[in-house]
């Protein structure tokens, strides 16, 4: 079907548009297509602000015109989350096994769960703000599934009909706090402002394709260069996707824009030697194929 990301415009209006991804291997950068260019403008400001893409028919999607060569534009710098408000970030913790195995960890027998605030989430481009009250603020490139329709005790076998599509996160996790205040503090150590990086676009399901065996890789840069830090597939995943939503919706309803964080692969920086956490200038890429690179620089929290 599709790829949808949204964006800022200077003049401060939020676009909501088609988004190419450049190619690896090429110089071709992404490139973006604001839907007033295809379909009436008042929809598209509607769309940009709004959850209501989730209402549209794949029929309804698939009518929208396909650009032309001239009506895409290199992407801005800065993009926006590309859900609106979602109304929960939920999070799966220790569900790759080659990441259970490294933390030393028994693997899970059922999901491990916990949420992050809306608070959190920044698009690609945006800067990862590293707090003053932690030390330890850590690396986590995961897979996000976006619900599409409203879900309450669905069965695994047909969750797959509940996911809209995917998009690239970065569960950033402050590890002073998640394991080492009393009684460990997953919530303030998962949900500090800015540890939610997702994007930059939601590609489809039907486009996506199959997501049970995708590469997704972390990569760090700074001054003296880049390096790979994490590399898995979700093959590794101790739960797959229809079984988190599955799951997930027997506790909860699942409505549509609903992030679920499907969990790390290994090489994060607590479980290295010696650990390894993100620094003042860090420049984070999160890449998973068949997505848009999600790219956010780090600096220290100013604090007057």
């Amino acid at each position: 079907m599709a790829a949808f990301c949204r964006y800022l415009e200077p003049s401060g209006q939020v676009r909501f548009a088609l988004y190419r991804a450049g190619e690896a291997d090429s110089t071709q950068s992404p490139q973006v297509c604001p839907l007033a260019k295809l379909i009436d403008e008042p929809t598209e400001a509607l769309l940009a602000n709004s959850k209501d893409i989730f209402d549209w028919t794949i029929d309804q999607i698939e009518s929208i015109p396909q650009p032309t060569e001239a009506q895409w534009q290199t992407a801005p710098e800065k993009f926006l989350p590309p859900v609106a408000l979602p109304e929960k970030v939920i999070c799966i913790g220790l569900n790759y096994l080659d990441h259970a195995i490294e933390t030393g960890a028994e693997p899970p027998t059922e999901p491990v769960v916990f949420s992050k605030f809306n608070s959190t989430l920044i698009g690609s481009g945006e800067d990862i703000v590293l707090p003053k009250l932690s030390k330890k603020v850590d690396y986590e490139a995961e897979l996000v599934i976006v619900i599409g329709k409203t879900a309450r005790h669905v069965s695994e076998a047909d969750a797959l009909q509940f996911v809209f599509g995917y998009t690239a996160g970065h569960d950033v996790s402050a590890r002073d706090w998640q394991k080492g205040r009393p009684g460990g503090q997953w919530l303030l150590g998962k949900t500090f402002d800015t540890f939610a990086p997702v994007g930059p676009a939601i590609v489809t399901a039907d486009q996506f394709g199959n997501a049970s065996d995708v590469s997704v890789k972390m990569v760090l840069g700074n001054e003296a260069g880049e390096e790979v830090v994490q590399s898995s597939t979700t093959a590794q995943l101790i739960f797959d996707i229809p079984t988190l939503v599955s799951h997930l919706s027997k506790f909860i309803t699942l409505r549509p824009g609903d992030l679920i964080f499907t969990g790390t692969p290994p090489g994060v920086g607590d479980a290295r030697v010696p650990p390894r956490y993100l620094q003042h200038g860090d420049q984070c890429r999160v890449e998973i194929d068949g997505l848009g690179p999600l790219t956010n620089a780090c600096r220290d929290e100013m604090v007057e």
